[in-house]
């Protein structure tokens, strides 16, 4: 399964220099284009470890898709057009990364009102696509079907609140709502991880970017902080001489680590490996997933036909140094279909075709 996330903001934000920093895309600023699309590999050490021990034929990682999005400025959305098209990009993406500016700029610095103008363009997207299917239910509540009454009142209730400007994301949906508004895709229902873009790393600790995080907490969502011109200029040196510069900058991880590491968390999302004189590779599945479900990550075949899976734990394997070595001491268990994948884990599934 591969994570795809959208990257969001106000116009000027600085959103282009990011993508390029975490894809090394290397894309100008928007022109015509409606968007930029890059996959980027998933930094892993312990896929590399595992291909060191393995030496395969081929490692293949997780992979991230990362759609940059052009930004939306207050009302682009109030005609149709380019705006609507535009948030039909954030319908197809799994998870949100809004940039908010923190540096000069021809505004003042203003989190608060920033994530506001883009949350609302959001909000009156989905107030549409919502009042479209209330207009359908009401023409099949009127020949009595009583699950299209219940649909109906429910959405209606969501409707109400997107009215009122509270995206979806912070309506504390039920489950019966949720379930209503399921099919409509909803741009403000997206997890969000947000971006603090600051001049320099020097800034991250200013009052400004302390107000981001403190809302973003208000909705149990990440803050991640990133000099986006510092990154872009990283992502463009040897990796000899990007350690040096990072030091001098005082960045321990790139912002390609810290992104996707707040993404999995915040979608809950792990990662276990598939080994072998052929193959490494990273597979990512959801955190609780049963064995059947991760093994039908890999193909399809194995979640139908699928008997058991041999799991060793990546830590055991470091330790004993050889497969061999932890099945001899028991640490190569077999599991069934009620076992939950953790993260790390090295499987091999058992399934008939």
């Amino acid at each position: 399964m591969a994570l795809r996330a959208g990257m969001i903001g106000l116009p000027g934000c600085g959103k282009t220099a990011i993508f390029n920093a975490v894809t090394a895309a290397g894309v100008a600023a928007f022109g015509r284009a409606e968007l930029n699309r890059a996959v980027v590999a998933v930094p892993d050490d312990r896929l590399e470890v595992l291909s060191g021990m393995y030496q395969p034929l081929k490692t293949v990682p997780a992979t991230l898709e990362v759609v940059d999005i052009p930004g939306l400025a207050a009302g682009s959305t109030s005609f149709g057009g380019r705006g609507n098209r535009l948030l039909g990009h954030v319908k197809d993406v799994d998870a949100l990364i809004h940039v908010v500016r923190f540096f000069p700029g021809t505004e003042s610095i203003d989190p608060q009102r920033d994530t506001e103008i883009v949350d609302l363009e959001m909000v009156a997207a989905d107030a549409q696509t919502v009042e479209n299917k209330i207009e359908r239910l009401l023409k099949k509540s009127r020949t009595g079907d009583k699950e299209a009454i219940r649909e109906l009142e429910l959405c209606r209730k969501v409707a109400g609140r997107l009215q009122e400007g509270i995206p979806a994301r912070r309506q504390n949906l039920s489950e019966a709502e949720q379930a209503a508004v399921y099919e409509c895709h909803l741009a403000s229902l997206k997890p969000v991880v947000y971006v603090a873009n600051v001049a320099g790393m020097e800034d991250a600790e200013k009052a400004e970017v302390g107000r981001l995080k403190a809302l973003a907490a208000g909705e149990s969502a990440e803050t991640v902080v990133v000099s986006g011109r510092d990154e872009a200029d990283l992502a463009e040196l040897e990796p000899d001489e990007r350690k040096i510069f990072m030091q001098e900058l005082g960045i321990t991880e790139s912002s390609t680590i810290r992104l996707i590491r707040a993404a999995y968390r915040l979608l809950g999302l792990i990662t276990f490996f598939t080994t072998g004189p052929d193959e490494c590779r990273a597979w990512t599945c959801r955190r609780g997933d049963p064995a059947p479900t991760a093994a039908g990550k890999i193909h399809s075949d194995m979640e139908q036909g699928f008997i058991r899976m041999e799991v060793i734990r990546y830590g055991d394997l470091i330790d004993c140094g050889s497969e061999e070595a932890a099945a001899k001491a028991g640490l190569r268990r077999l599991e069934g279909k009620e076992y939950q994948v953790a993260d790390g884990d090295i499987v091999v599934v058992r399934f008939s075709s």
